[in-house]
């Protein structure tokens, strides 16, 4: 594997001393790497290729589509029918987020505990 190593070195040195690398997209701008420090190594690999397809785990897909209710719910001036149509379509999302969380054993964290309080206290508000 040691030749290959050196192959591949000396064929980037021989592009760099002709100019290859110069004017490429996002030259002199930061490298956008990404944080996946908080997903299993296993899993990485397969994160990695759902979101580079668009996709999203269904945890992360209910807690953006609870966010958007939550910002709805706030601009909403309506005291009526759109507001409790909106306040039960958020209550039956966290409901399901808190299932799904539980059945994948994630419901024992300190940062789920924390959140499930958080829409506790928020459900209690309202």
């Amino acid at each position: 594997m040691a030749i290959m190593s050196w192959l591949a070195e000396q064929r980037i040195e021989e592009a760099m001393r002709k100019g290859e690398f110069r004017n490429l997209p996002g030259h002199g701008k930061p490298l956008e790497l990404e944080d996946l420090s908080g997903v299993p190594e296993e899993l990485r690999m397969s994160f990695k290729i759902m979101k580079n397809a668009g996709l999203l785990p269904e945890e992360l897909q209910l807690r953006a589509e609870c966010a958007t209710l939550e910002n709805l719910l706030a601009a909403c001036h309506d005291s009526g029918a759109e507001r409790r149509t909106l306040s039960r379509r958020l209550t039956e999302k966290k409901l399901r987020l808190e299932e799904l969380l539980r059945q994948r054993g994630l419901d024992g964290s300190a940062a789920f505990a924390q959140y499930g309080e958080q829409i506790r206290m928020r459900l209690d508000k309202e």
